[in-house]
């Protein structure tokens, strides 16, 4: 697979502009180029093992493939950082000298273009999360840390660190980004009837709460339905997972502990599925009853999620 930077034209997005910025003598691609880039590699991976036997792990290699550009964003913005700290030294330390001004410039010089090849690295991810969602329904999630947003996607935060953010906006330090909306429900409630009435309480939560956090612990199932839906909407996410390594059999009650520490404005839950054939072959989700529990002992909002009325 082979990509000319010369077969896009240029364009002014906010990457382009950034990247043109920095003034190097050679070329950057295209936001657009990436994006492409993005969608191809995960097109071809899909293609190229629907119908083989290696069809039962095709969430694996894509979710691993993308994985790959998020772990490369990730050592990206840690070398950027490192750079920032440099520039921070240097520029404490300044002392006038033409040496000096050099070795300030090129650190300088050297973070911003870190900065644009975390940045590009981001485009590339998130196309390629998007074209695998878009022919698998599948939806990727960051397993380790948090995810920033692009034009594609909402951002993704780990509950700890938006609970730290929480602990900060107390104390003056910081200010998370809105009113959190808790959501657990059961993995078997992922149906066509589930999903409608899902996006319907999800809509009706952004209709009451237009900067609304989405928070939940991004199970399989009905889960993954809503953080498609925040992907969409360009909600942001933050993910409580369950630590089952630690906790064990617990571990799903023990996330709830952490969806609750983010002081959610309402939380919704679906405890089983919709459709009847479903409803009939499992019980209803403990974790998803336990928060409902929770909530309405604390005084918090709480609607469960029901059927039509016929």
């Amino acid at each position: 697979m082979t990509f000319s930077l010369h077969a896009f034209t240029s364009s002014d997005t906010a990457f382009d502009v950034q990247a043109a910025a920095l003034e190097d003598a050679r070329p950057h691609p295209t936001e657009e180029a990436l994006v492409q880039l993005g969608h191809a590699i995960m097109t071809e991976l899909v293609d190229l093992v629907a119908g083989t036997a290696l069809e039962d792990v095709q969430a694996i290699l894509c979710e691993g493939l993308i994985g790959a550009f998020h772990s490369a964003a990730g050592r990206i913005e840690r070398e950027a950082e490192r750079g920032r700290d440099r520039m921070r030294w240097l520029e404490r330390d300044f002392d006038g000298s033409e040496m000096a001004d050099t070795e300030l410039q090129e650190a300088t010089r050297a973070t911003r273009s870190l900065d644009v090849a975390l940045a590009a690295a981001e485009l590339v991810r998130d196309a390629a999360s998007e074209a695998y969602t878009t022919m698998t329904g599948e939806v990727w999630t960051a397993w380790r840390g948090s995810r920033r947003g692009t034009f594609l996607t909402a951002a993704q935060l780990e509950a700890k660190t938006a609970i730290r953010a929480i602990e900060r906006r107390k104390s003056g330090e910081a200010e998370i980004t809105g009113p959190v909306v808790a959501f657990r429900a059961a993995p078997m409630a992922d149906t066509a009837e589930d999903a409608q009435r899902i996006f319907d309480a999800l809509n009706w939560a952004r209709t009451q709460w237009p900067d609304m956090v989405l928070a939940t612990t991004g199970a399989k199932g009905a889960e993954k339905v809503a953080i498609r839906w925040a992907q969409q909407k360009k909600v942001t996410l933050v993910l409580a997972r369950a630590d089952f390594d630690r906790f064990q059999k617990a571990a799903p009650f023990r996330a709830n502990d952490e969806l609750l520490a983010l002081e959610p404005t309402c939380c919704l839950t679906l405890a089983q599925s919709l459709d009847e054939r479903r409803r009939a072959q499992s019980h209803p989700f403990g974790p998803a009853l336990s928060l409902a529990q929770q909530a309405e002992a604390r005084g918090l909002r709480h609607m469960a999620i029901r059927a039509r009325a016929a």
